[in-house]
C-alpha cells in the first residue's frame, strides 16, 4: 500500500479549537507553545489539529481574523519543532459527529454546503504556501451511511475548490459511521497522489468506551479488561448498547484481543486503499481513561502491530485530557513503554 511520508505517527490536540467553550482562556491556555516539544520528543512526525468552525467563523459566516492567526501560529510552531500537521475541520455549520452540538441539516442544505466551500477556500487561501507541512481534513466522522452519496458529491466539489487554490495540498477524506473502516471501499472522490483516505478506530467500542458517559445506554460503572473473550464483549455490547461492526464475530467465541484481531478489521480497508491506489490514515484512535493503564498499554501494543504490518500513518486521540489523555499524571507508569507502540 501507498505510504504517506511524515504522516505515519501522530498526537491529537483535541479539545484545543474544537469540543471546547471557544474562549480566549481556552485557546491561549489549553495547549501552550512547549506541548509541541513533548510531543517531538515522544517521537511523533506529526499533529492532527482538529478546529470547530467558531475558530474562523462567526455565527453569520464572517471570517475570524484571530482564529486564522491562531493557526498561522501553531504551523510556526510545527514548523520549529519539525513537525507536520493535519488541519482536520471537526465541526461545520449544519453538522457535527457529537448529536449534542445542535448542528443538524448539512446533507439535506445547499446553503449549509455553499458556507463548507467557502470556509474550506478561506483555509487554502489563507495557507496555500504550507502545504508542504500541513494537510487538510475535510469533516470529521460523518455518521450515517445513509449520507454517503451525498457526501461524495459535496467532498468531489470541495476538493475540486480546493485544488483550484491549493492543488498540491493533501486532502483526507474519510466516509460513513464516524470514518468506519468500513466505509473506506465507499469513498468516491477524484483521486489523485494527493489524496488520502482516512478512517478510525476505537474497536472494540465495549472496551475503548467503557464507562463512557457521553454514550445513554452506557452504564458509568460498567468496566471490562482487555483480556475478555469475544463473547463476553458481544455479551457486553448488546447490555450497554454498544453494537457497532466490531468484526469479533470472524473469530471463536473464546478467543481474545491481539494483533490479529485488527489485521482483519483492518484489511478491507487497506485493501479498498490499494484499488484506489491511495494511502490509508488512521486519524484517531485510542482507549477511555477508564480502562487501566495497563490494559491501555495492551491494546495500543496490538493496534500499533496492525499499523506497523500495513505501513498505515496514525494520530493517537488525545494528547491531554478529553477522557483519552496520554499526557495525564495517570499514565505516568506506563507512557515510556506506551510511547513506543503509537
Amino acid at each position: 500500500m501507498k505510504i504517506w511520508n511524515g504522516y505515519r505517527k501522530g498526537i491529537n490536540l483535541g479539545g484545543w479549537f474544537s469540543q471546547c467553550d471557544h474562549t480566549k482562556k481556552r485557546y491561549d491556555t489549553f495547549i501552550r507553545d512547549t506541548d509541541f516539544a513533548v510531543i517531538k520528543q515522544w517521537g511523533a512526525d506529526h499533529v492532527r489539529v482538529p478546529i470547530d468552525y467558531e475558530l474562523l467563523e462567526t455565527r453569520d459566516a464572517q471570517p475570524i481574523e484571530d482564529g486564522y492567526r491562531r493557526l498561522r501560529k501553531t504551523i510556526d510552531l510545527c514548523r520549529r519543532n519539525g513537525l507536520n500537521m493535519v488541519l482536520d475541520l471537526h465541526k461545520t455549520a449544519g453538522f457535527s459527529f457529537d448529536a449534542n452540538e445542535g448542528e443538524s441539516g448539512f446533507f439535506d442544505n445547499a446553503r449549509h454546503q455553499e458556507r463548507f466551500y467557502r470556509l474550506w477556500e478561506n483555509i487554502a487561501a489563507h495557507f496555500r504556501d504550507d502545504t508542504d507541512t500541513v494537510a487538510f481534513e475535510l469533516l470529521n466522522e460523518v455518521t450515517e451511511k445513509v449520507y454517503c452519496d451525498t457526501w461524495n458529491r459535496v467532498a468531489t466539489e470541495c476538493i475540486r475548490r480546493i485544488r483550484a487554490i491549493a492543488p498540491d495540498a493533501y486532502i483526507l477524506v474519510g466516509g460513513y459511521w464516524h470514518n468506519s473502516a468500513v466505509a473506506v471501499k465507499d469513498i468516491d472522490v477524484p483521486f489523485d497522489d494527493h489524496i488520502v483516505c482516512n478512517f478510525h478506530c476505537y474497536e472494540p467500542l465495549i472496551f475503548t468506551h467503557q464507562g463512557a458517559d457521553w454514550i445513554k445506554t452506557m452504564d458509568p460503572a460498567f468496566r471490562i479488561p482487555v483480556t475478555a473473550t469475544f463473547a463476553e464483549m458481544a455479551e457486553a455490547d448488546v447490555r450497554m448498547g454498544t453494537l457497532s461492526c466490531a468484526g469479533y464475530e470472524k473469530f471463536l467465541p473464546e478467543t481474545t484481543l491481539s494483533p490479529a484481531y485488527f489485521e482483519a478489521f483492518m484489511a478491507e480497508a487497506v485493501a479498498a486503499a490499494e484499488k484506489k491506489g491511495v494511502p490509508l490514515y488512521c486519524g484517531e484512535y485510542g482507549v477511555i481513561d477508564r480502562a487501566t493503564p495497563e490494559d491501555t498499554l495492551a491494546w495500543y501494543r496490538m493496534i500499533h502491530a496492525a499499523f506497523e504490518k500495513y505501513g498505515i500513518g496514525h494520530a493517537a486521540w488525545s494528547y491531554r485530557e478529553m477522557d483519552f489523555g496520554l499526557s495525564d499524571a495517570r499514565m505516568d507508569g506506563v507512557r515510556a513503554e506506551l510511547l513506543k507502540h503509537i
